[in-house]
């Protein structure tokens, strides 16, 4: 079984048909959270490292690129639809909870919330729909929003390489050590911003 799905990947991503998935998922997660585009960038990135196919900076650009581009389709959404979207939202929701934390970054940190929220699970699409939202200068969003694009796709794609360089005769291996790796990764971020509120709500009461 485990051949059979093999046999079918690399089939697959031995075409140019790769990349425009590739795009199209990186583009529709953007916009549409519930698209894991960490995964494939992570599975690509672990059958570069065993065969070299497909390759790795196309992996990262194209990534990329897809990323840019559904964050822009998010900022427009948020900037035309945001304050309709936002009060839809249940008030002790998951996601208002995430709106109303990106929205306090933004005045803290600008920009900056952009790269970071990249790599916040749901937190790209709360962080640029409140970024549109809140009219922020479009010229800047893309300015910070190419770093985050880039830094993500290079982050996803290595972890995937790096997960295929250990296991070289088993991609399938690869895959479940890459995405251990990046989801042990984003667990401690998660903690270490749950410590770091925690730690300041108890100074401030």
């Amino acid at each position: 079984m485990d051949n059979a799905i093999l046999d079918a990947i690399e089939g697959f991503i031995a075409t140019p048909w790769v990349y425009v998935a590739l795009f199209a998922v990186a583009k529709l997660d953007g916009f549409f959270p519930v698209v894991p585009s960490e995964t494939l960038v992570v599975t690509l990135g672990v059958f570069a490292a065993a065969d070299g196919n497909p390759n790795l900076a196309l992996i990262i650009i194209v990534a990329a690129l897809g990323a840019f581009a559904g964050d822009h389709i998010s900022y427009l959404i948020g900037r035309k639809s945001g304050d309709r979207i936002y009060a839809r939202l249940k008030p002790e929701g998951r996601t208002r909870k995430a709106y109303d934390h990106v929205g306090h970054m933004l005045e803290k940190r600008g920009g900056i919330m952009l790269i970071i929220a990249r790599y916040i699970p749901g937190g790209r699409t709360a962080a640029t729909l409140t970024t549109g939202a809140t009219k922020y200068p479009l010229r800047l969003f893309s300015a910070y929003d190419a770093i985050a694009a880039v830094s993500w796709a290079v982050y996803s794609a290595m972890i995937g390489f790096i997960g295929g360089a250990a296991f070289e005769e088993n991609p399938l291996r690869g895959v479940v050590l890459g995405l251990g790796l990046a989801l042990a990764l984003a667990g401690i971020h998660e903690g270490v911003r749950i410590i770091r509120e925690r730690r300041a709500a108890a100074k401030a009461g």
